[in-house]
């Protein structure tokens, strides 16, 4: 048994609560939401990154040009990186309560189902 945030016990699911809850349509729903997000995120951040190999070695005039004192294109490129990678973060942390939501959602349609023990 678990507690909930109310403090109520909750039975741990098992083998069969799993099969159930992956063959549902409130999980298949989760699951093609987070993919929603999760895909494009992904693909967006590999061209990104990628884009700063392809810039070096095919546009290594342009990746040379200086912007700032000795700072060039390349290096901003680079650092905008981290940036890119923190925003994405902070977006997957918005999304992620609208997940759990849905999560808690399947686990009280779960224990509805059980008679709610």
């Amino acid at each position: 048994m678990k507690k909930t945030e109310e403090g109520t016990a909750r039975q741990e699911p098992n083998r069969a609560d799993w099969d159930r809850i992956a063959a549902g349509e409130q999980f298949q729903d989760l699951l093609a939401i987070k993919k929603i997000f999760i895909v494009p995120a992904f693909v967006f951040f590999l061209v990104y990154f990628v884009g700063l190999s392809v810039l070096v070695g095919y546009a290594p005039k342009l990746a040379s040009t200086r912007v700032i004192g000795t700072i060039n294109v390349a290096y901003l490129f680079a650092l905008s990186e981290f940036v890119v990678g923190w925003v994405i973060a902070a977006l997957y942390l918005l999304a992620s309560a609208r997940f759990d939501a849905l999560t808690k959602d399947i686990l009280a349609t779960l224990d509805g189902l059980r008679g709610g023990k």
